[in-house]
């Protein structure tokens, strides 16, 4: 896991800012020669008055050095204040005979025949409200319809905090951020600001960043425990989905053959009479509890691990099989349907057993919890919650987060927008209970479940632009090898 530092902690590192400037061109502008290979572009650098225009001023010289000649440096003068690292930086770009412009009006930006512009006008120190001439220049950088790439992050995007929904920063194709992504990058209302960043090392001191106090984390590469000689299947548990319903059979059939692929033991699916042909025929593996009136708490108690949700319908039968699955205390996850379920029913909400997994999406997380502006609200929320009722809430999304109940968020990063589609929720279900049933932590178990299952649709991506949750589920396999091996 990786420390997620806010912008203030970021910027308090012990290292002269000349240097670490240096250091984050040099990486900026490797990233860029990578992307961009046509040295004759006209290229626009907008520098400004505080250590983000240092880096700009930092980078075009690099620029003009590895062969990009057709550069133009605008020095944005809204202000009285300058940093000395600007400053510095302005005189070392002098050297290479380059003569900036200066703007001291928006209006002054118009008409700029240029290919790319680099944003470097404000960076992650911004505190107050993005108004007056700022705001203007970045409607005239917009309104030229150029690529833009952002150093570090766009101008007027806050780094944490509610992204507001008229935002009128700059709005960056790309952000080439240093060593760690900002906050808000991983928030949905980040796509007025950015359409994707890449993380550059800049040298900062890893053993520093880690050591600083953070509840937000970023997950890595968890580890996956490899199997010994001699294991049986009664090692790797039991796990037991209660899901489906007449027109919903396809949801609990992808959540057995996750939880079978993703290596428990054993796997059976709680699901109507009407699906045991369907059961049969495509997975033979699994095995069936058909679920009627006469189930009570008793059938139940023999599985390692439970999860309950996925296509299972809103009867009143299941908001009774649901109380009977949490009176036994067993690793659980709750999901679809059963989410709903409890918003209606917040006596079943109250007595959950500490670590269950709850793994809403957006709508889903607002009926129990209530309607939120903002998705910074939402997260804030569910640290609320998995703390005050010691639950594990996994929130999803392109990037899912993971809110345990110590109070730390870890976010991951693994899955595409190719995996928008029908029963990825069930699959993720799937997985979860699997590593459950294996004797995984609550913890663990969610936060190795996000992240396979958004590695098993990279991998698909690879080849296709769209990919199902059938193949998802099918890729779970090769996915865990590569994480083993």
């Amino acid at each position: 896991m990786n420390n997620l530092l806010t912008a203030e902690q970021m910027r308090d590192q012990r290292i002269s800012s000349i240097y670490l400037m240096e250091k984050a061109a040099h990486a900026f502008v490797d990233v860029f020669r990578e992307l961009y290979h046509d040295r004759s572009q006209s290229i626009s650098i907008l520098c400004g008055q505080g250590n983000n225009g240092g880096d700009g001023l930092a980078i075009a010289r690099l620029l003009y050095i590895n062969g990009f000649e057709n550069i133009s440096v605008y020095l944005v003068n809204f202000g009285t204040n300058e940093s000395p690292d600007r400053t510095k930086n302005v005189k070392r770009l002098a050297e290479e005979q380059i003569i900036p412009i200066f703007i001291t009006a928006p209006s002054q930006f118009e008409n700029i025949e240029t290919d790319l512009i680099i944003d470097a006008v404000l960076g992650s120190g911004l505190n107050k409200p993005f108004t007056g001439k700022y705001a203007a220049l970045a409607n005239k950088v917009n309104s030229l319809g150029k690529r833009i790439i952002a150093v570090d992050v766009p101008t007027g995007f806050p780094s944490e905090g509610a992204i507001v929904k008229n935002y009128k920063g700059i709005r960056a194709d790309l952000v080439i951020c240093f060593q760690r992504p900002k906050l808000n990058f991983f928030f949905p209302e980040s796509v007025v600001a950015l359409n994707q960043f890449k993380v550059v090392d800049i040298g900062l001191e890893e053993n520093f960043i880690l050591a600083q106090p953070s509840d937000w984390k970023l997950i890595t590469k968890p580890t996956i425990k490899t199997r010994k000689n001699f294991t049986h299947k009664g090692i790797y548990g039991h796990a037991l989905i209660v899901a489906g319903n007449s027109t919903t059979m396809g949801a609990a059939l992808l959540a057995g053959r996750a939880c079978l692929h993703t290596g428990a033991g054993l796997t059976t699916l709680c699901l109507p009479q009407s699906g045991l042909i369907a059961l049969n025929a495509t997975l033979p593996e699994v095995m069936a509890l058909p679920r009627n009136e006469q189930l009570s708490a008793k059938d139940f108690a023999k599985f390692t691990a439970i999860a309950i949700g996925p296509g299972l319908g809103l009867e009143v039968e299941n908001e009774v099989i649901l109380a009977q699955l949490i009176v036994l205390k067993k690793p659980f996850v709750i999901d679809a349907d059963s989410l709903t379920i409890l918003s209606k029913r917040r006596d079943l909400l109250d007595k959950l057993p500490e670590q269950t997994i709850l793994t809403p999406h957006l709508k889903e997380f607002d009926r129990i919890f209530g309607k939120h502006q903002t998705w910074w609200e939402r997260v804030a929320t569910a640290i609320k919650q998995a703390k005050a009722r010691r639950l594990i809430i996994v929130l999803k999304n392109q990037y899912t987060f993971v809110c345990l109940p110590n109070g730390e968020v870890h976010i991951n990063q693994t899955g595409n927008s190719g995996m928008a589609s029908g029963g990825m929720g069930d699959v993720l279900t799937g997985i979860i209970v699997g590593f459950l049933a294996q004797s995984y932590s609550p913890a663990d178990a969610a936060k190795l479940a996000v992240y396979l299952h958004g590695k098993a649709g990279d991998e698909l991506t690879k080849k296709r632009s769209i990919v199902s949750a059938s193949q998802v589920a099918d890729r779970i396999p090769k996915a865990i090898k590569k994480m083993v091996d």
